[in-house]
């Protein structure tokens, strides 16, 4: 009855517990792990530059041309939406509005800001030789591989 943990509230044999842990030390800290952590990190990943209406992968150029166009949907890719300093939470949704001239009303269409740089994203790198992914053996297979 004596370490029965109904009797684990404070104030029961107070004294008992804090020689028990006073016996044990305190505790440092952890060894820190070697290597990646987390899902998907030291995988083999690209940098691409991605359409922000459509989606399609366009070539990653150190600048992007003002009359730059996507080539699945036709959009221009100067745009406000495309920069990585788009930020709708912002003042004039540009996180480096102190140095922007003046404020760019329509964000999805092309402007000549030359603050613009753009977006960019990791992209997994595809395995080939992992099988039809549209073949369900496969696919649950590959879900366990390591």
């Amino acid at each position: 009855m004596s370490d029965d943990p109904k009797y684990r509230q404070r104030g029961y044999k107070d004294s008992d517990r804090d020689a028990q842990q006073r016996s044990h030390g305190p505790q440092g800290p952890r060894e820190k792990k070697e290597g990646p952590r987390g899902r998907g990190l030291g995988a083999p990943s690209d940098s691409v530059f991605r359409c922000a209406r459509c989606g399609e992968k366009q070539p990653l150029f150190d600048e992007v041309a003002v009359d730059a166009t996507c080539s699945k949907c036709g959009t221009d890719l100067h745009t406000c939406s495309n920069c990585t300093s788009f930020d709708t939470s912002a003042r004039w949704e540009c996180r480096r509005f102190e140095e922007i001239p003046a404020k760019i009303l329509k964000k999805s269409t092309r402007n000549d800001c030359p603050l613009f740089t753009p977006k960019t994203a990791r992209e997994f790198a595809k395995e080939s030789g992992k099988g039809n992914p549209g073949d369900a053996r496969s696919a649950f297979d590959a879900l366990f591989k390591f």
